[in-house]
């Protein structure tokens, strides 16, 4: 992983040993969009947070160039594709990513301009994946 994205790294575990932190970033993205809070309307929020925790480290390290997650982020974006199981408008990652980082300003003591900047490039790299593959 590049030393530009090991802060955001950081900041994300800074983020989740905080209680609340994965809550309050649902709460903002159900809120973003009609859309999203339908897609969520059966949602099993156990499960979802297991995945939204894995999703997120698996992204952060695809974006830091590591092949190791190669298979995982093909997986997710196939499945959130229009032929996937989930599929996600791509129009909707706007929100995903903006969601993320309000929670992130909240939860992370430590958040500064860089730091934002590096988060937001490395989000934009996993959501324009799966742009890419819908």
């Amino acid at each position: 992983m590049t030393t530009e994205f090991q802060d955001v790294q950081a900041s994300y575990g800074r983020c989740t040993r905080q209680k609340g932190f994965i809550t309050r970033f649902y709460e903002l993205l159900l809120d973003s969009d009609d859309r999203i809070r339908h897609m969520f309307e059966t949602t099993n929020w156990t499960q979802q947070n297991k995945a939204l925790r894995r999703g997120i480290s698996i992204a952060l390290t695809h974006a830091g160039g590591s092949n190791i997650v190669e298979r995982p982020m093909k997986e997710m974006a196939e499945l959130h594709s229009r032929k996937g199981g989930l599929p996600v408008d791509p129009d909707l990652y706007h929100y995903w990513r903006e969601s993320l980082l309000q929670a992130v300003h909240e939860f992370d003591p430590q958040i500064n301009p860089t730091l934002e900047k590096n988060w937001s490039v490395a989000l934009r790299k996993a959501t324009d994946q799966f742009v890419e593959k819908y």
